[in-house]
């Protein structure tokens, strides 16, 4: 199995993303600035950058070498971060974030990049890219930092939908092992449902029905199921898959960010508390860049929308430059993976086996 690393050393040729430059809150600037750090270090990267032309010709032809390697697409309007979805999916046409999607659906870019509003951006991607076959529910999936040898889990959803029964869990599950095993180049990743507890009794009726529904898949869909996991595992090591609903995940996501920068902060207070711990934070400064660069989330910014006709990666809107360049990095590994060709083969073989006899055992998704 070759994982996104491996393709990303390897490189296959150009790779075209389509960046919606106008979502983020710090503005176009700090975008352009990403999409310029990640073309230094990939010389297999060329933008379609949407937003306002005069504004972001500006802003490219300070990044040295990078208008050769970007179009700009003209879009006057900008989809704020308090625009309602409903609003956006009957005005948006004309917006950078419309127009970046519509770069994917025309099959101009493989993937698309966006830093703007999540709900807008969801309801747009379905509008525009519309959702597989089979799906009822797309998710967000992101990569938690992990105990686990490759360093990260997959979660999902955590925010597309605040609602999942039985049967979307079971697509999350299914969407999340394709990610990764293309993604981590696990060949059968191990999947865990959150619950408030590991006992099989516990948890809403939903669960225990999505319990016997992702056990049932396991063995055709080729990932070890391993049944119910806590809020302490989702770091750990016991799966690589954590399957839960927007809700619950989004609140995770968010607090396991919070905590992030509280650790950064207290750290910091705590070696400059007195010259001898200032010292210290001396002789210890490769193991702590190493423990800042390890829980930092910019470094591992970037949310997939699963289950939709195009890939999309859903970037934090406060994201910096750094973060960014995170994003672009994963929509590039994605993009030379074939990854939604994969995730749609996954689905379709799966839904077949549900409506037919569940007798295949295919491993390629």
């Amino acid at each position: 199995m070759t994982s996104l690393q491996d393709l990303h050393s390897a490189g296959t040729g150009p790779v075209v993303l389509s960046i919606d430059a106008m979502g983020g809150d710090r503005g176009p600037a700090t975008v352009v600035a990403g999409i310029a750090r990640s073309a230094r270090v990939n010389p297999h990267l060329r933008f379609l950058l949407h937003g306002p032309e005069d504004e972001l010709t500006r802003l490219v032809s300070k990044r040295k070498g990078l208008a050769e390697r970007c179009e700009i697409r003209h879009a006057e309007g900008v989809v704020s971060m308090h625009d309602k979805p409903s609003q956006v999916m009957r005005q948006g046409k004309g917006t950078s974030m419309w127009s970046t999607l519509e770069a994917v659906r025309n099959g101009e870019a493989t993937v698309a990049v966006s830093c703007g509003n999540t709900g807008a951006l969801m309801a747009l991607s379905m509008v525009r890219l519309r959702k597989l076959p089979g799906v009822n529910r797309p998710a967000i999936a992101v990569l938690w930092p992990s105990r686990n040898p490759h360093g990260f889990n997959v979660m999902l959803d955590v925010g597309a939908d605040i609602r999942a029964d039985a049967q979307d869990l079971l697509q999350y599950a299914l969407m999340g092992v394709s990610y990764a095993r293309n993604g981590l180049g696990l060949p059968s990743p191990r999947v865990g449902l959150l619950n408030v507890g590991t006992e099989e009794h516990k948890g809403r009726a939903e669960l225990k029905e999505a319990f016997d529904l992702i056990h049932g898949q396991a063995k055709s869909a080729n990932f070890e199921f391993v049944g119910f996991v806590e809020g302490g595992d989702i770091p750990g090591d016991i799966c690589d898959v954590i399957v839960t609903d927007g809700f619950t995940g989004n609140v995770a996501l968010k607090t396991g960010e919070g905590t992030a920068k509280l650790i950064g902060d207290l750290l910091r207070e705590a070696f400059a508390f007195s010259p001898l711990s200032r010292l210290a934070s001396v002789l210890a400064f490769t193991s702590l860049q190493r423990l800042k660069k390890r829980i930092d989330p910019r470094r591992v910014n970037g949310g997939v929308f699963l289950g939709l006709n195009g890939t999309v990666v859903k970037s934090h809107g406060a994201a910096d430059a750094t973060g960014v360049s995170a994003a672009v990095k994963l929509a590039f590994e994605l993009a030379q993976s074939g990854f939604n060709e994969r995730l749609a083969a996954r689905v379709a073989s799966t839904l077949e086996a549900q409506q037919d006899a569940p007798n295949t055992n295919n491993t390629n998704g």
